[in-house]
């Protein structure tokens, strides 16, 4: 998702928070989770019990009634034997039955849960249901940051212009699935029927366009994996142009881009920047992860949202975030430097449990500051970063409670303090050359795959040979900042420098560079007081690079 910040005030109350934040290890233990909670984020019985393979979604969409009908084919592989699945459906909306075998079976709903008996499954075997299902979905008050239906009309004011985007709240507050980050079906099918003179776009490749009366059918596919929020809808009257990328290989990916009609000789002009955003995160990355489906942006009545290759673009052809954020010499579209960057981090590496949602935009956050890096050199990238500290509060953990979907974060930290983790995780290793190894072997290694936490932190260890449990353990699970504390006691050669870590973990090691600009060393603290000579270095020359560590100093 794109910038997290909803409007200036809360920006302005953010920035106002304090950083000295009390350590909460148990952060959430006063928090009331509920069944519902419960039957939302947990892999229960129910759901591990099968492993979804594929989605067929076969809707119509009614604008003038806000109204989506039709049905959903789920096919699965059956992991453990079972006579009870739970799929997911926001309870707003209604379903008339539920097939296997062509046959109905019986189904309970509670809360957005659905339990459905069938006949025994096999472990080992193959299942399928048919879900029938209509209703109004919910309606987004803000989008993207509130998620829901947006039905909205084009510049015009005469035809429809309708999206959807859902991160936090989830698919199936539109259509039934199995609602948990941890399973992504390996292939979908999009088919969406929209009034005549209206188009539907969908993630992937366009198959097929029927005409069904007074209605055409869209059919898209999407042949890689795909997380359930990242399934959307475009409807509008949409002009459509191309172009292509050529990668270091020489093979050639589509780009699709469709706007509309008022703004299509704008957009020609503003999205030529795409093939330089994809060649710096090949660089850094690999090729753009989903080239069979190609890359499309998809002009919507909100800001933005990383819909796996079909972008939702609403920027208004605008450099940074809509016209600020970024530097004056620099000229870049954030929402589609972002969004793109959530093609890698997000979208072909998925966390399991949204608790781990850094994992999404940290990540992508970070992936800014090396399109920067790559455009326009690491100073500029550096500065880039520096200017986003204002927005971390360091008023709760970046890891959210696992278990209960949690979506209720209080500022952008897993935005912006994740991004300065990585930034400062570079700088403890001191060598770039190893650093975007290490980044790129982590990409390759988890592409088009859903992951936790401890995976990063073994892949860290073990291409390191360093352990970083205590490093991320503090930086992740507590609000506080590491604090460097130290003492500088002038002598004849120089000065003796007195420093430790004070954290919440025990057992804190991460190294830092100090000194003066030119001339800085590589210091290794612990929670335990050292002591070491510095000769030729003056107290008032003495630096710490805090443009290179996310930390506190005291002195």
């Amino acid at each position: 998702m794109m910038l997290p910040i909803k409007n200036i005030s809360l920006l302005c109350f953010l920035c106002a928070m304090t950083l000295a934040s009390q350590a909460q290890p148990n952060f959430y233990q006063d928090y009331t989770f509920t069944r519902a909670d419960t039957l939302r984020g947990m892999l229960r019985p129910e759901r591990t019990c099968y492993d979804v393979t594929f989605y067929k979604l076969h809707i119509k969409v009614e604008p003038d009634k806000k109204y989506v009908s039709g049905y959903v084919d789920i096919e699965y592989h059956i992991l453990e034997n079972f006579t009870v699945l739970q799929i997911d459906l926001y309870k707003n909306m209604n379903i008339s039955r539920i097939e296997h075998l062509q046959k109905n079976v019986a189904f309970k709903r509670e809360f957005d849960a659905v339990f459905i008996t069938l006949p025994r499954q096999k472990a080992g075997s193959k299942g399928a249901i048919r879900v029938h299902y209509e209703g109004t979905p919910t309606e987004a008050q803000n989008p993207p940051w509130d998620g829901g239906f947006v039905w909205a009309t084009d510049n015009a004011g005469k035809q429809p212009w309708i999206g959807v985007a859902c991160e936090g709240e989830g698919a199936s507050l539109w259509w039934p699935n199995k609602d948990h980050l941890s399973d992504e079906p390996d292939s979908v099918s999009i088919s969406v029927a929209v009034p005549n003179g209206l188009m539907c776009v969908a993630n992937g490749r366009l198959r097929s366009t029927v005409q069904e009366g007074n209605f055409t059918r869209y059919e898209w596919f999407v042949s890689y994996p795909i997380n359930n929020y990242n399934v959307t809808v475009n409807i509008a009257r949409y002009a459509h142009f191309s172009d292509t990328y050529t990668a270091s290989d020489g093979e050639q990916l589509s780009l699709d881009y469709y706007v509309l009609p008022v703004n299509e000789r704008k957009a020609k002009t503003h999205f030529k920047q795409v093939p330089g955003m994809l060649a710096c995160y090949e660089r850094y990355f690999d090729k753009y992860p989903f080239w069979r489906d190609g890359y499309k942006l998809v002009e919507t009545p909100y800001l933005g949202m990383e819909h796996q290759s079909a972008i939702a673009y609403g920027n208004r052809y605008m450099r940074g975030y809509l016209g600020g954020m970024i530097p004056a010499d620099q000229d870049w579209d954030y929402i589609i430097i972002h969004e793109t960057g959530h093609e890698y981090f997000g979208n072909s590496i998925s966390c399991n449990d949204l608790a781990e949602m850094w994992i999404h935009e940290s990540f992508t956050t970070y992936m800014e500051s090396l399109y920067i890096e790559c455009t326009y050199g690491y100073a500029e990238a550096e500065k880039y970063l520096v200017s986003q500290l204002s927005y971390i509060t360091n008023q709760e953990p970046i890891l959210g409670p696992p278990n209960v979907n949690w979506d209720k974060w209080e500022g952008s930290d897993h935005y912006y303090k994740g991004a300065w983790i990585l930034h400062t995780l570079r700088h403890t290793l001191d060598d770039d050359q190893k650093w975007f190894a290490l980044l790129k072997g982590f990409y390759n290694k988890y592409k088009y795959s859903t992951i936790n936490t401890t995976d990063f932190v073994n892949y860290v260890n073990t291409f390191t040979g360093k352990d970083y449990a205590a490093f991320f353990e503090q930086y992740l699970r507590y609000s506080n900042l590491p604090v460097f504390a130290y003492e500088i006691t002038p002598d004849s050669e120089g000065i003796q420098l007195k420093f430790r870590w004070e954290t919440d973990v025990k057992n804190f090691n991460m190294p830092l560079k100090i000194g003066r600009d030119g001339n800085y060393r590589m210091i290794y603290p612990t929670n335990s007081w050292k002591t070491i000579q510095l000769k030729g270095m003056s107290k008032t020359g003495f630096k710490i690079p805090t443009e290179r560590y996310l930390i506190n100093v005291k002195k």
